[in-house]
């Protein structure tokens, strides 16, 4: 009897283990398949999946669920979900960088003194994310951008910025030269940003992000004629190589800020959206609605309403798109 009833306990033992891994691997493949759903742009799927996994505590779903809503540029509920991620599992570099960009967000729109309280949050939290990962090069590039932009008082300070500029040489010298870029901007040396942003082309394996990162300076510097070259350069580097789509969507917007070229910006978008190198950086329900603008823009009325209404099937409470919504119907 005794054997038996050893027998029975271990089955169900056996039996409840199984019945673990196969939840935990659920899990995982709904964690999975939210991650993808994110990048492909589809907001409300990626949200519908993780609203239950964030139930259960799960800090990587509260990640991913700040990085939905920070596509959809609802900084305030960004910041909340990073901040119960970072709760949940304090020794995420990821969160903790996340968290920071949503902050900064916020910041960017608060009032003076709200700002200034957010500010010091947001430079914690990268130096934060920085510390737990020394090579996580997305954290040590906003932490460079930071120390780079931020006022003396919250921080800031452009020797800081170059000493991170210095910790990316090793990791990634094309961020690191956009860095040395941006710095040197600040002093108002505009050569020598130009000439590392250059260099940032030639260090980088995916140069056409990095020649609209050109384009974008000349773009500041109202050199039309050469941003425009430098948006039809990073045009023609995505088109070799696969992992490029985000150039394309970030030259678009390029030309759609500047009033240039709209045709050139519409089928830019369009190479995006066809293509498979879609990315949260470049949240295809946004794509879609500056396409839908295009459109309008070119006397495509029809075209516009089809792709306002694709921004809207993926991500339903996208403000920008509710609003074309309106503009179309008058």
């Amino acid at each position: 009897m005794r054997l038996l009833a050893g027998l029975v306990l271990a089955g169900l033992s056996l039996a409840a283990a199984v019945t673990l891994s196969a939840s935990a691997q659920g899990v995982r493949e709904q964690l999975s398949q939210a991650n993808a759903a994110l990048q492909a742009g589809e907001a409300d799927k990626a949200l519908a999946l993780l609203d239950p996994l964030a139930k259960l505590g799960m800090a990587e779903a509260y990640n991913f669920r700040c990085r939905v809503e920070y596509t959809l540029e609802h900084w305030g509920q960004a910041a909340n979900d990073c901040e119960q991620a970072v709760k949940l599992d304090g020794q995420n570099s990821d969160d903790h960088l996340w968290l920071g960009r949503a902050l900064g967000e916020k910041a960017s729109r608060a009032s003076f003194l709200n700002a200034y309280s957010l500010a010091k949050r947001v430079r914690a939290e990268f130096e934060e994310a920085a510390r737990l990962n020394p090579r996580n090069v997305e954290a040590l590039a906003a932490l460079g951008e930071y120390y780079k932009e931020a006022l003396g008082v919250v921080g800031g300070s452009l020797d800081k910025a170059e000493v991170v500029a210095a910790q990316l040489d090793k990791l990634d010298p094309a961020r690191a030269h956009e860095l040395r870029s941006q710095i040197a901007e600040k002093r108002k040396d505009y050569g020598a940003a130009e000439r590392e942003l250059k260099q940032a082309i030639t260090a980088s394996a995916h140069p056409a992000l990095q020649w609209m990162t050109l384009a974008d300076f000349y773009r500041r510097r109202e050199r039309w004629t050469e941003m425009e070259s430098a948006v039809r350069s990073g045009e023609n580097a995505a088109q070799r190589d696969k992992h490029a789509g985000v150039a394309l969507f970030n030259g678009a917007l390029l030309l759609c800020a500047t009033n240039r070229d709209p045709a050139r910006a519409a089928k830019m978008l369009e190479d995006y959206l066809g293509g498979s190198a879609k990315t949260e950086e470049a949240p295809t329900f946004v794509a879609h609605t500056w396409l839908a603008r295009l459109k309008q823009q070119l006397g495509d009325t029809a075209a516009a309403s089809r792709e306002q209404a694709a921004a809207l099937a993926l991500a339903h409470e996208y403000k920008p798109a509710l609003e074309m919504k309106q503009e179309l119907k008058h």
